[in-house]
């Protein structure tokens, strides 16, 4: 085999495991819950990430976390480490270092990269959109969203529910509602959307929304739950602590998410990354698009839709759900190959 592969470099996606190979990468510098504890304190959570790479999406993976938070350090070594793996999964990586290093990592290897906390969390939390919208009755493109925490999820989560068609959404960090005069990552969803040009603060923001998305450790108080549209949809997905509780929520939304188990919907990742990747390795895609993206949250929603069962009590389905996986696979390389950009040409 070394000898057929020396003849021929193609042939290591036949004889050695790097084409089902995720590297799962992270520096410990925003571990969930926990915050910048550093390489060796994270390997726990980089590790159960790859146990649920191979229970989920069929696909190994081995973490690899790194003692460095030098965004060309990390992009120099992942680049020597490339003919050991298919492709790169981002874990933890704090803002706003996490965006200008999945760029790099996009324009210098040749394989898929994606930061999950950014572009998963995105991909849930659409797909619960439209199971929410479906259960009520409502317009996915016609709602005003708040997103509370313009980090990582936060930024991706606002650009994401643009390319999706949601016209309205404003996105608030400590110091308010972003505007296009902040500069840097957060300006730009501010620039793409709030056709209202709301200012202010979380009270200005929610006076008449459909939807708070919640991620940050900003709490949502009661009062202000009155102040939005009739039955609103409130997503508290901040760990471990919610935004707002659900049961006091539900005093005036129609649908309630968070990103805890023991809580009704919860926004996990875990219905969304396996099967981008696994999509992905399986179309042979160089890269992975917005397009592969919203397959997969539509993916996703078709499941929880399945047989008329999507309602305000379902609105995404189990992470257990053995259908989920192989569905966003199968979206996500469809789309990878109706995109020649993104194809390795196998």
């Amino acid at each position: 085999m070394c000898r057929a592969i020396a003849a021929d470099p193609a042939l290591v996606r036949r004889y050695t495991w790097t084409d089902r190979l995720v590297a799962v990468v992270s520096d410990g510098t925003a571990v969930l819950g926990l915050g910048d504890i550093g390489p060796r304190a994270s390997l726990p959570v980089m590790e159960g990430k790859s146990a649920l790479f191979k229970q989920f999406g069929g696909l190994d993976s081995i973490p690899l976390v790194l003692d460095t938070t030098d965004v060309d350090e990390i992009v120099e070594t992942l680049v020597r480490l490339r003919p050991s793996f298919g492709a790169v999964n981002l874990e933890d990586v704090s803002a706003p270092r996490c965006f200008e290093l999945e760029r790099r990592l996009v324009e210098a290897l040749d394989c898929p990269v994606m930061h999950d906390d950014q572009h998963g969390t995105a991909v849930v939390l659409l797909a619960a959109l439209h199971g929410a919208c479906a259960a009520t009755g409502r317009d996915l493109p016609a709602l005003r969203v708040v997103v509370s925490g313009a980090g990582a999820a936060g930024i991706a989560c606002a650009r994401f529910l643009v390319a999706a068609g949601v016209r309205d959404v404003v996105v608030l960090d400590s110091r308010g509602v972003v505007d296009a005069d902040r500069g840097g990552e957060k300006a730009l969803p501010a620039a793409q959307t709030n056709p209202r040009g709301v200012r202010g603060g979380l009270a200005e923001a929610l006076a008449g929304a459909d939807v708070f998305v919640g991620l940050s450790s900003a709490q949502l108080p009661e009062g202000l739950l009155a102040t939005m549209a009739p039955g609103p949809f409130v997503f508290a997905l901040s760990n471990p602590d919610p935004e707002v509780h659900p049961d006091v929520a539900a005093r005036y939304a129609s649908v309630v998410s968070t990103g805890r188990s023991d809580f009704p919907h919860q926004i996990n990742d875990v219905l969304a990354f396996p099967g981008v990747f696994a999509g992905a390795l399986d179309a042979g895609a160089r890269r992975i698009t917005e397009g592969m993206k919203l397959a997969a949250a539509e993916a996703i929603a078709a499941v929880a839709a399945d047989g008329g069962a999507v309602s305000v009590d379902r609105i995404v389905p189990s992470p257990f759900d053995p259908r989920v996986g192989p569905a966003v696979a199968a979206a996500v390389a469809q789309a990878a190959r109706r995109d020649p950009q993104v194809s390795a040409g196998r």
